[in-house]
């Protein structure tokens, strides 16, 4: 019997099929893919054993040590949830009160568009599962459109739409010149886009410039946006981060829900709560009436299905007990504030180092700008040698996280930004 087996493996072996792939082959084709320039700066930042090494590259908050932080709202919440609660599954669309809380961040909290049912909304796998989910109801129920994206921009939007299948057109934002606003240039844009197009907009904190427009741009490009019948996406990704106030961030929001338009947003808790390894999120979409957004929610919850079926339960649950509860919700706005007035902190500490040095070079941008991000006007021959000669590490852009910057590195970073920028 043995024999015969040895014999039936040799025989099948040798089996060969005209146009059939080698068992072998399947993969063999397919080539690393290259690396995430922000992970990569991580890990290069990692593998330094430089006491001296500094990491402005990582997009997370960081305390004034240098550590991650958790805040007591959150372990607060988690003292309440634990052993309190199953693990069922959430409905396709997610919690309904975190949504709900969700809602009236972005909307107000007495939103009449809320006491009228006319928003569609869903939870997502934080602010990256909001995007991606938009961007396939895009593609699936306006087939024939593009999404214009601000140049520059988070890098995984690229990604996010590319994979969707929806073509990707770019209008201006960043004025090197000026490390300001290319105002001028972006409303050209938005005026000589073909009518009913689709844009992707940063709410607050643009990432990676940290540059915003201001109330009266906001209030122009909406203006300009009803002229042309455009549709906003909004990513928000920052509030309450940003400035501190939750109200003061979402303001864009609301100029183009005064003006009457019908929008998108993405919102996301990985900054403002720290719940970055939660994946909280929620993606809504402004309705004409109640029944064309439960049409919506339908559709959206049919394109999470594949995906993901339904969201996770924990983090959502910690994000409702704290907005649905008001001394929790209190104590939230109190620490992301102090993480913003932190943010703020260093960026008048790092510009006001720099300055005196004695550098002729202007560095208002550093503290015109807001956010986590500051879009430093460092070269990538310059952010070389910051890495190569004082171990501080950075992506390429000259994006600086300013969440990695702390009263103990600061001159040390301003030292080292002063000595590369001052030949230039």
């Amino acid at each position: 019997m043995a024999i015969m087996k040895v014999f039936s493996s040799r025989i099948l072996s040798r089996i060969t099929v005209p146009g059939a792939r080698s068992m072998s082959s399947w993969w063999r084709s397919v080539d690393p893919a290259a690396k995430d320039p922000i992970l990569g700066v991580t890990e290069a930042f990692l593998a330094d054993p430089s006491p001296d090494k500094v990491n402005v590259g990582v997009g997370a908050y960081r305390d004034d040590n240098g550590k991650p932080v958790v805040l007591e709202c959150v372990r607060e919440a988690e003292r309440r949830i634990a052993g309190n609660l199953n693990m069922e599954y959430l409905p396709m669309g997610g919690s309904l009160n975190m949504v709900q809380e969700t809602l009236k961040l972005a909307y107000g909290e007495n939103s009449e568009l809320i006491k009228d049912k006319r928003i569609a909304a869903v939870q997502s796998l934080s602010g990256t599962g909001a995007c991606r989910l938009f961007a396939d109801f895009q593609k699936r129920f306006c087939p024939d459109s593009q999404i214009y994206i601000p140049v520059p921009t988070w890098a995984n939007h690229h990604n996010i739409w590319r994979d969707a299948q929806v073509p990707q057109r770019t209008y201006h934002y960043y004025l090197p010149e000026t490390r300001g606003l290319d105002f001028a240039a972006l409303m050209d844009d938005v005026k000589n886009a073909p009518n009913g197009s689709f844009f992707l907009l940063h709410a607050c904190a643009h990432n990676p410039t940290g540059v915003d427009p201001t109330e009266e741009q906001w209030q122009e490009i909406s203006y300009q946006f009803k002229v042309k019948g455009h549709f906003a996406f909004f990513d928000m990704a920052y509030q309450g981060f940003a400035s501190g106030d939750p109200e003061k961030d979402a303001r864009s929001i609301r100029i183009f829900l005064e003006d009457g338009h019908l929008i998108g947003i993405s919102q996301s808790y990985a900054k403002n709560m720290g719940l970055y390894g939660q994946r909280v999120g929620c993606l809504s979409v402004l309705c004409e009436d109640e029944k064309q957004a439960i049409a919506v929610k339908s559709q959206l919850q049919q394109l999470a299905r594949p995906m993901y079926s339904n969201p996770p339960v924990h983090g959502a649950l910690i994000v409702s007990t704290i907005l649905g509860d008001p001394d929790l919700k209190k104590l939230w706005l109190k620490e992301v504030k102090g993480m913003a007035d932190r943010i703020i902190g260093m960026r008048t500490a790092l510009r006001a180092n720099v300055e005196k040095l004695g550098s002729t070079s202007s560095w208002r941008h550093i503290t015109d700008q807001i956010g986590m991000f500051c879009y430093s006007g460092l070269t990538p021959e310059q952010v070389d040698r910051l890495t190569n000669e004082f171990r501080i590490y950075m992506t390429r852009n000259g994006r600086i996280s300013m969440a990695g910057v702390t009263t103990g590195n600061v001159g040390y970073l301003a030292n080292a930004i002063h000595e590369v920028t001052k030949s230039a």
